[in-house]
């Protein structure tokens, strides 16, 4: 290099003051591969304003785009320990919890609160993809529950948001446990003649979407969200058959019945406010009845 480069440079750039500039201003889109400016994605609740590609979310973003104005209040969940088996891989699982706490400034992969969706009560559980994948550990299950518990103290529907890997291989059976509770917790729900709604968002898999996911009132996904228990590849291994076209996506998902919608992430909000407006009102008949 020239003293122009290895000296000049850096001192002007010294005297002026000149700033880093952040690295993360654009994203590249996975699906039309079109650069996005960061403001542009965030305004569009990033999604691609090119195709449509819905980006994965934070467990906070949920929140903040499901309730009226953004405004909601969030609830301390149960403590659980930390690392009830001494778990250790490549890595010490009291290691791996502290490391995404310090990273995404959350306790464990779920954070629940309650507002208003369109004028009504409701209670919200979102999964936090961005903890570890959004396995299910104790803690995750200690979130449904008390979730569940609150919307029946407040007499208020149940919307959970999905967003998971499976169950936490950390936690072993005690993970595995949390299956059953959190169906139980569902049933909490619905043996008030709550509504119990589950939108699936991308990725939805494992134990998660072999307990609570699929046993909502009205189950919604977002397009484009992979849905599924075990992966394509096994699948197609165990059945020895070529899968169809888009197997395990929300599309193929609500052709065949399985999912009642899939609703785009600027028409969610609306939809679940609307859904929320309609159960409660027919609740309300019925109970009026």
């Amino acid at each position: 290099m020239s003293w122009l480069t290895e000296f000049v440079r850096p001192l002007i750039r010294t005297l002026l003051g000149r700033r880093e500039v952040p690295d993360n201003l654009w994203q590249q889109c996975p699906a039309c591969q079109q650069m996005i400016f960061h403001r542009e994605l965030e305004r569009n609740l990033k999604v691609c304003p090119h195709c449509g590609h819905h980006f994965r979310a934070t467990a906070a973003d949920r929140l903040a785009w499901s309730f009226d104005d953004g405004a909601f209040t969030r609830i301390e969940l149960p403590k659980v320990p930390a690392d009830p088996l001494r778990f250790r891989d490549s890595k010490r699982y009291a290691d791996r919890l502290r490391d995404a706490r310090d990273k995404t400034g959350m306790e464990d992969a779920i954070l629940v609160a309650h507002g208003k969706i369109g004028g009504h009560q409701a209670v919200v559980a979102a999964m936090a993809f961005e903890f570890m994948g959004g396995s299910m550990g104790a803690a995750v299950g200690e979130g449904i529950v008390a979730a569940a518990r609150l919307a029946v103290l407040q007499s208020a529907p149940l919307i959970v948001y999905t967003a998971s890997g499976g169950a936490r291989m950390q936690e072993g059976a005690i993970s595995l446990m949390q299956m059953p509770r959190t169906t139980i917790a569902a049933r909490l729900v619905k043996d008030q003649h709550l509504p119990f709604i589950t939108v699936l968002t991308d990725p939805t898999t494992g134990g998660v979407t072999a307990s609570f996911a699929m046993l909502g009132d009205i189950q919604i996904a977002e397009p484009g969200a992979l849905i599924g228990f075990a992966g394509a590849r096994v699948i197609e291994q165990t059945v020895r058959e070529t899968l169809p076209e888009g197997f395990q996506r929300a599309e193929f998902l609500h052709r065949h019945g399985i999912i009642d919608m899939v609703v785009k992430r600027a028409e969610l909000a609306e939809t679940l406010a609307r859904i929320t407006g309609l159960l409660r009102g027919a609740d309300a008949r019925t109970t009026a009845a």
